[in-house]
Formats: C-alpha cells, structure tokens, sequence
C-alpha cells in the first residue's frame, strides 16, 4: 500500500511522477507524457490572456460584503465603529469610492487593479458552497467556476495538471471537483511535510532533470520534429535554474509552521513557481459567522487581518515575478446582512444574507472599480441590477441581481480568453474588462 507521503506526491505530480520531471526540466508534462504528439493542434485559446487564478473561498458567509466601496451610500448600513474600519475615501480605476478603511491602505498598484463585485447567490445556507461556486447550477457539465477557469488556462500555462487545488479548505464544503471529481485538500503543512522530507522529491530535482533529459535526447536522435526539439530548445530548464528553482522551493516551504492564512499563501505561491496547478484555492477570513459579534470586534479584526493577507500575496507574486500572470479572486457562500441581525440591529451581529455577497478581484485582465451596489430588499440590503456595458448599479441593468453570479462568472471567463458561454445566466460585464 502507498504511504500517506507518496499518495500526496502522487497528488501533486501525477502518476510515475510526470509532474515531478516537468517541474525539473521545464517540459510541459503533456509533452513528456506523449511527446511524439504533443505538438499536435493544442488547446489554449488565448496565450496572451492566460492568468493563475489564486481563489479566496470561505462556506461561513463572512461580511466581507459590510466594508466594501458601495455600501457608505447609505447611512442606514451598520459599519464598524471601530476607527480602524472607518469609511474612507480612495481611488478605483481613476474614481473616489469609500470603503472600509484596510481596503485604502492596499499599495495603489494593487488598487488599480482591484474590483468590488456586488452579487446575489441566492442561498442562505452554509452547506450550499459548493452550489454556489458550480454557479447554482448555471455551470455546464455542472462544473465549478475555479474547474471552468483551470480548463481555459491550463492548456496554455503548460501547468503540472489541470485541475484546480487547495490548501486552505476548512472542510468537504470548501473541497474542489474537476469533472465530477472531488480534489484532495493538501494543507500548508503536509505540502511541507511531503516536499521538504530529507528524501522528498525537491531534494532530487537535479537527478530527475538529468534522466529525464537523456531520454528526451535519445528521442531526438532518433525520431524528433524539427518543431519538437525547436520546442525542447525554447521551453528547459537549465541546470544553474534548476538548483535556484529547488534551493528557493525549499527554503520558502520549510518556514512554514501551520495551517494559517499566513502558511497558505507561502504554499501558494510556491505551487504557482512549480507550475502545479493553474489555480489554487485558499481561506483568507472576513469575520465568519458573526452572529454574535459585539460591536463587530470579530468583524473588524479578521477584515483588517484579510485585506493585509492579500496585499501580502500581492507583494509575494511581485516577488516572484508573477503580478502580471495572477489574478485573486474570491467567492463566498454568501454575504452577511447590512442593517439588521434577525429584528436586532447589525451593531452586535449580522445574519446571512442571500441577496448579497461581495466578490474582489485584483488581476491585469479586470478594470479597477466597483460593479453593481446595494439597495433595500427584504427589509435589509441586497444586490441591485448591473449594466453591462460599464458595470454601473441599475435598478433596470440588462444583468437582473438574480444573474449577477453568472455574470461574475462570465465576465472572468471572458478575461483570460474563454467561452462565456458554458454559463447559461447572465451576460459579460464588457466594462469590467481592461
């Protein structure tokens, strides 16, 4: 039988560790796999679009939605009293908007790529998060968004494997499928744990470069296109590559000491520098459940912590050379109320809410801004309508609140090249796109 550690590896690299030979050689695994036909009619659409996505999910419904740009409108909506979360003016896309004030402390480069998303999903119920990223049902094939995203991207980015992967899951509900199947969850720790092993793969890459590159050469004498060595030519790694590749893998996994927000975007960026995956989910909290919330401290805390995780991410993909490549996004359950907690004000508290989520995305192919606002529903606030030519707030917009999370969908399909139309609801958000 596997031990836990090889069943891991295999997770990660692929039957006969094909993924492991990709990472030390720089070949796509497609390639090693079948490299007599591998260069036959391929399957990326659009190369100068494709991006990793880095997805944010979380099945609490956190409030991430009370603090965003949208929601100051409105002196009915309950923010935190904390002088840390004061409404504060800052710049989206060459316009002031106020929000929360952690959101204005993001560097300006990070803000100019940043949109506020005010969505409907439609559902008040924790254990429906994996409908809602499967779109409630508007997805072909019934696939998941992050599922719809890696199937665009993967063939160009020439990733390890296609599927999508997490190591922030907090449970089966925030588990992944590809295809009708459901992806493990590989925490920061056993992704340590596995790769940094004094005999774990990354201590080795130099030797699995060397045998694979001899037999790539052996192919070559004999039997190689021109356009399959001009392709081996362009895209291996050298061995100098190879040696700074594994001492950095190493160093930046083994700092990692836990589960944390902190540990999953280390293990994050790690996995995007190995090519594993073309997209990687992760948990960044917003508050959680706060039903029980006085004064919003829990709100306020975890609100704070968040925007600083992801202008860490932010810092680290410009670390790496990948703040072009990468987009975050995030999708949530659901959102929590603005103004009531079950007939009590939001002050100490707020409820689910199914009218309103607030999805973020900072990425090259997206407009900074906000795109759609709140308005009263339902004896709290809920998504309004979007037009979809500039992404405006409108009662009557040509995208209904109901379809907002189709149009979310479509519209970051659309960004990297892809067929909005595997999303039977809603319409692409054109005034979102750069």
């Amino acid at each position: 039988m596997m031990t836990r550690r090889q069943a891991m590896v295999r997770a990660l690299f692929g039957m006969g560790a094909v993924g492991l030979r990709s990472l030390a050689t720089g070949i796509p695994a497609a390639f090693l796999l079948n490299p007599r036909g591998a260069l036959a009619a391929g399957t990326c659409v659009a190369p100068a679009k494709a991006q990793y996505f880095v997805l944010s999910t979380s099945g609490n419904g956190d409030p991430l939605n009370a603090g965003a740009p949208g929601t100051y409108a409105d002196s009915r909506i309950v923010h935190s009293p904390d002088v840390d979360m004061a409404g504060t003016s800052f710049s989206l896309g060459g316009k002031t908007v106020t929000g929360a004030k952690p959101w204005s402390l993001l560097p300006q480069s990070v803000l100019d790529r940043t949109s506020f998303w005010h969505l409907m999903t439609n559902t008040p119920i924790h254990p429906k998060e994996p409908e809602v990223l499967r779109l409630m049902g508007a997805a072909s094939g019934h696939e998941m968004l992050p599922s719809l995203l890696a199937k665009v991207t993967a063939p160009c980015l020439n990733t390890i494997q296609p599927q999508p992967l997490s190591v922030g899951g907090q449970g089966p509900s925030e588990a992944l499928s590809y295809s009708g199947a459901t992806m493990p969850i590989i925490p920061p720790i056993a992704l340590k744990d596995t790769l940094t092993a004094p005999n774990g793969p990354l201590t080795n890459l130099q030797a699995v470069r060397d045998s694979t590159m001899n037999a790539i050469y052996a192919l070559y004498k004999s039997s190689a296109t021109p356009a399959q060595k001009a392709f081996i030519d362009d895209t291996v790694n050298t061995q100098r590559e190879v040696r700074s590749l594994n001492q950095s893998l190493l160093n930046a996994l083994s700092s990692i000491t836990d589960n944390q927000v902190a540990s999953q975007i280390t293990a994050t960026v790690a996995l995007l520098q190995m090519n594993v995956a073309p997209v990687i989910s992760l948990h960044i909290p917003f508050g959680g459940d706060n039903h029980s919330d006085a004064n919003l401290a829990n709100e306020t805390a975890q609100t704070i912590a968040g925007v600083s995780a992801i202008g860490s991410l932010m810092a680290q993909l410009q670390t790496a050379g990948l703040q072009d490549k990468v987009t975050f996004m995030t999708l949530n359950v659901f959102g929590r109320t603005l103004m009531t907690n079950g007939g009590a004000t939001a002050a100490n508290g707020r409820t689910h809410n199914q009218n309103h989520q607030v999805s973020v995305t900072i990425g090259k192919p997206y407009k900074a801004g906000v795109i759609g606002g709140v308005a009263p529903v339902a004896g709290d606030y809920g998504a309004t309508g979007i037009n979809s030519s500039n992404g405006a707030s409108s009662a009557s917009g040509d995208i209904a609140a109901a379809d907002s999370l189709g149009a979310y969908a479509k519209t970051l399909i659309a960004g990297v090249g892809g067929d909005p139309s595997v999303i039977t609801t809603g319409k692409v958000v054109t005034g979102a796109l750069t």
